[in-house]
């Protein structure tokens, strides 16, 4: 890196904006400035199309052939990681789905060493206390009412600082028990549910602050009856969901954006899969789960989660959806990182430069931005 100050078209440091320029030391940024204010004869390299910091998803079951039920390690962790960071993504959640007692065991154990490794912001215990009739591809055999040992686990982890999202379905829990969750600092998330809409505005009373991959696995919207979809948009709870053009049509997913009351609800998820940065198929609960026309299907016939990038997602919803730039930035770095209370990596200054990523005018990934600024 030759030059002292570098001048991206666009800057993305929570909004989108021109005629900024960072200066880095030590590999972090160490000042933003107006190009205006620059030191005289300050040298300045242009970097064409945006700098932000890197993506933060918080719903990755896998990525690069390793997935988090099968390889509950920090090892495992770290190589989820490390994959979709080379696509755009520099802070994931890995994400544990329903599975037997000891598989979550495990997987605790394995989120509590890898805290301080590269890119693991914490844990996602996705099930296993949901509601059969809308399992989606859990295992309906391994679903359970939550119990002592789940609560013990997110005790352990909360004690050591860990962050931590619980999917659940409301309906199945006793009054009270949402409360005790966010009471210890857990992210209830409310997913996988057949819940009314008022099941569902108690749950969000109750504390519950989002929903997982709005409107799949999930009571729908009628004109009668809103369901947790329809109660989710109208509140001002947050919400996951997933922009692939699969899972929740293009159309639905810029309703949802544009009916919520308050702006900087809804977050990106990708819900990603090992196929993400690996081969086209994996095993899940011992069936074979294969890539077709960019579908993940189980034996069963069910979407089993999702083949594609936060960096494919932003794209979309600028390319097809037709969100603003801005806008998409923000449900991809900023609103995830204050749901987790993470806000400094929603933030450009004092970042590694390891962590920001460049994107071209169509907002699609070029790299990160060390690889950017080697080759170019």
């Amino acid at each position: 890196m030759t030059a002292h100050w570098f001048c991206p078209d666009r800057l993305f440091d929570g909004r989108l904006r021109e005629g900024l320029a960072f200066r880095l030391e030590a590999g972090r940024v160490a000042e933003l400035r107006a190009r205006a204010d620059l030191p005289p004869r300050a040298e300045c390299r242009a970097i064409a199309g945006t700098v932000t910091p890197g993506y933060l998803d918080l719903q990755v079951n896998g990525g690069g052939n390793v997935l988090v039920n099968t390889t509950p390690t920090p090892d495992g962790m770290a190589a989820i990681a490390a994959a979709h960071r080379r696509l755009g993504t520099t802070g994931i959640l890995p994400t544990v789905i329903t599975d037997r007692p000891e598989v979550l065991a495990r997987v605790v154990e394995a989120a509590l060493s890898a805290q301080g490794r590269p890119g693991i912001l914490g844990l996602h215990i996705e099930g296993p206390h949901l509601n059969v009739a809308r399992r989606g591809t859990h295992a309906a055999e391994l679903i359970r009412p939550l119990d002592a040992g789940t609560i013990a686990h997110l005790r352990r982890l909360r004690a050591a600082g860990v962050p931590v999202m619980l999917t659940l379905a409301p309906e199945i829990l006793a009054r009270g028990q949402i409360a005790e969750l966010v009471a210890m600092g857990v992210v209830v998330s409310l997913g996988h549910t057949d819940a009314t809409a008022d099941e569902t505005r108690a749950a969000f009373a109750e504390g519950a602050q989002t929903v997982t991959h709005l409107y799949n696995a999930m009571s729908p919207m009628l004109n009668r009856q809103p369901g947790v979809v329809g109660a989710t948009i109208n509140s001002t709870a947050y919400a996951g969901i997933i922009c692939d053009g699969i899972h929740v049509a293009d159309e639905m997913v810029g309703l949802a954006i544009r009916a919520r009351p308050v702006p900087d609800r809804m977050f990106l998820v990708s819900d990603a899969m090992p196929t993400v940065g690996g081969a086209d198929h994996f095993r899940l609960y011992g069936q074979d789960v294969q890539l077709v026309e960019g579908r993940l299907v189980n034996d069963e016939g069910s979407l089993a989660g999702a083949h594609v990038t936060m960096a494919e997602s932003v794209a979309r919803l600028v390319g097809v959806v037709g969100v603003s730039a801005e806008t998409a930035l923000r449900m991809a770095v900023t609103v995830p990182a204050e749901l987790m209370g993470l806000p400094e990596l929603g933030r450009f200054a004092g970042r590694q430069s390891a962590d920001l990523i460049c994107l071209d005018d169509a907002m699609r990934f070029v790299g990160p931005l060390d690889q950017v600024l080697a080759i170019s």
